[in-house]
């Protein structure tokens, strides 16, 4: 439960630009490492439900913040 705190407290300082170049970079993190994980197991085959759920909370926070504007 911490790790999840303390991604949305590093998250809610950035502004839309920075939140929608974070979401780019975690999308090209997840189809790398699921090309990985297609190829040869993962040692840990959770990062990429994590990774898909932080992608998610960015979204909801971008979103947020665009109805806010």
């Amino acid at each position: 439960m911490s790790k999840k705190l303390d991604f949305l407290n590093s998250v809610k300082g950035l502004d839309v630009a920075g939140l929608k170049a974070k979401i780019a970079e975690d999308e090209l993190r997840l189809k790398k490492l699921s090309f990985a994980h297609s190829v040869t197991p993962l040692e840990n085959p959770v990062s990429v439900r994590l990774l898909r759920r932080d992608i998610a909370r960015l979204k909801t926070i971008l979103k947020s913040k665009e109805t806010a504007l």
